[in-house]
């Protein structure tokens, strides 16, 4: 299965409407939304812009089969809960 993330808007009406073209062949989709939350910054503190990026650190790997993949993953969010993943997973398996 093919993954698409897009971006789009409920009206009015309560329709889901995609404000993006999709270059997908037609047929049926299954369709996840994450509602979009605008977070306000309450800060009075000015932050600067050009802060430096964190520096990666220097892992060598044994085999080279997955070195490209596991170097340039994204960082693991500091919420993410491998349990509720798992059974995530086992749900969409097995249909439950």
């Amino acid at each position: 299965m093919q993954a698409y993330k897009l971006k789009g808007k409920v009206d009015d009406a309560g329709n889901l409407v995609i404000t993006e073209s999709v270059k997908m062949p037609p047929g049926d989709v299954e369709v996840v939304v994450w509602q979009a939350i605008e977070t306000v910054n309450n800060d009075t503190e000015p932050k600067n812009e050009a802060q430096p990026e964190i520096p990666k650190k220097k892992v060598e790997y044994r085999t080279k089969a997955f070195r490209d993949l596991l170097e340039n993953a994204p960082p693991v969010p500091p919420d993410f809960d491998p349990e509720q993943a798992k059974w995530e997973y086992l749900k969409e398996k097995h249909n439950l």
